[in-house]
């Protein structure tokens, strides 16, 4: 018996026949190819990553670092730094070796960039002491 809503089943289609046994094809395939094997290692990956998540997020300074990195700021410098470390991995194997010396350090220091690149450390350096010191001052109610 049939409702109202439902055709009744002599009047289903061919083409309606034909995608029920392509669905119960594509189910069977599915259900063959998840091997022991397979079942096994998404079980274990799926184990692995969880155990992964869970000590991410109970790592304060890890999460500190995630929160730090969703500022707009964050997202520009490590831009940069990517681009700085492309940049430098294509341009480093054409330049001849550096020879060394006084004379030389002096040549690379008045490249506008290589002043910046010293700045941009000087500023981490002393932003990343001045945060120890803080830290160790403070002890645990440092992390937030």
């Amino acid at each position: 018996m049939t409702t109202q809503n439902e055709p009744p089943l002599n009047a289903i289609s061919n083409e309606d026949l034909q995608r029920l046994v392509e669905v119960a094809q594509l189910i069977t395939s599915a259900r063959d190819a998840m091997s022991d094997d397979i079942v096994n290692r998404l079980s274990w990956a799926l184990s692995e990553g969880l155990i992964l998540l869970d000590r991410v997020t109970r790592n304060e300074g890890l999460m500190r670092l995630m929160q730090v990195l969703e500022k707009r700021e964050s997202q520009f410098l490590l831009a940069a730094y990517a681009e700085a470390i492309d940049a430098a991995g294509k341009e480093i194997p054409t330049l001849p070796p550096a020879v060394g010396g006084l004379g030389c350090i002096l040549r690379v220091m008045r490249d506008p960039g290589v002043l910046e690149g010293v700045r941009l450390f000087s500023l981490f350096g002393k932003h990343l002491s001045h945060s120890m010191r803080e830290q160790h001052r403070k002890g645990e109610e440092a992390i937030p």
